[in-house]
């Protein structure tokens, strides 16, 4: 095991659990941090295939077990080519912004808990889900991706002003800093801040009231707020090759190199108040900081 990012090779890093037919959990546990990775996306492609073909599944929530961490962001320790060899999935999307896109058009009810960060990757599936319910004292909200030189590629720029208008987008991408619940609920980047204490509850019993409905009714209803809310896939697309560009280029090479030294990747300051060391890393940045290669 790469203690240094979590990594357990093809170990079951998510976890499905049927609550009945019409109501399942999928749960993200990849300790320490929940992060993203090439081989994470076959696991996420089967559960995703999964709920677009179960015709008695009305309702899924996403939550996590790892304490701290809902869905962190991309595997940067990984190589590159493991994603980009990664064959288009059946949108024509690549893997990752396929099966948001997927998520977001599937004829279940999409829900995301969210207790502890929700970084990048995280916070783009959350976004792709249909509702989204945070730990007002735990949840943490991110698109750190500019702070780091990179552009977000899991759609964000596409899904967050049709959510909170322009200018919190552009907050929200542009500032790259952590985002809390309550403040999360106030811009519309969730549909509301709870106690802790009772999110659990007000989720499971929303999901369990959604299964109770109709499938057809569900179905419809969504489809129909589907044409008046989703982005095109014209606009999503472009989004994951600008970020696949932006990690070759010197800027972003240098910037992830710093937070690598820093203790990116590693349970730690850094994982926790990401927010903070990207907004610091234009001043501590130099010609002499390592490559990503080199940190490899």
């Amino acid at each position: 095991m790469d203690h240094r990012n979590g990594m357990q090779g093809n170990a079951k890093q998510i976890r499905l659990a049927r609550r009945s037919p019409a109501y399942w959990r999928v749960t993200f546990d990849h300790p320490p941090l929940n992060i993203f990775g090439p081989e994470t996306i076959p696991q996420l492609n089967e559960i995703v295939t999964a709920l677009e073909a179960e015709e008695s599944l009305k309702v899924v929530v996403f939550d996590s077990a790892v304490e701290g961490f809902f869905l962190t962001h991309y595997n940067f320790l990984a190589k590159l080519e493991d994603s980009t060899s990664l064959p288009p999935g059946p949108t024509g999307l690549q893997q990752l912004p396929d099966m948001l896109v997927r998520i977001s058009r599937a004829p279940v009810v999409s829900i995301a808990m969210i207790r502890g960060r929700a970084t990048g990757v995280g916070s783009e599936l959350a976004l792709a889900s249909d509702m989204r319910f945070a730990s007002r004292e735990k949840a943490v909200l991110s698109q750190w991706e500019v702070g780091a030189a990179l552009v977000p590629g899991g759609g964000p720029m596409a899904r967050l002003p049709r959510l909170m208008g322009r200018g919190r987008a552009l907050e929200v991408l542009l500032g790259a800093d952590d985002i809390p619940g309550d403040l999360a609920q106030l811009y519309g980047y969730v549909n509301r801040s709870l106690p802790d204490s009772e999110l659990d509850g007000f989720v499971d019993a929303l999901a369990t009231r959604i299964a109770t409905f109709d499938k057809e009714a569900i179905r419809e209803t969504k489809r129909l707020v589907d044409v008046a809310s989703l982005p095109p896939d014209a606009e999503i697309a472009p989004e994951w090759d600008a970020f696949l560009t932006s990690v070759k280029r010197p800027a972003a090479q240098q910037r992830i190199s710093k937070l690598m030294q820093q203790g990116f990747h590693q349970p730690g300051d850094v994982e926790t108040r990401l927010g903070h060391y990207v907004g610091e890393l234009g001043r501590l940045s130099s010609p002499h900081s390592k490559s990503m290669e080199e940190v490899k």
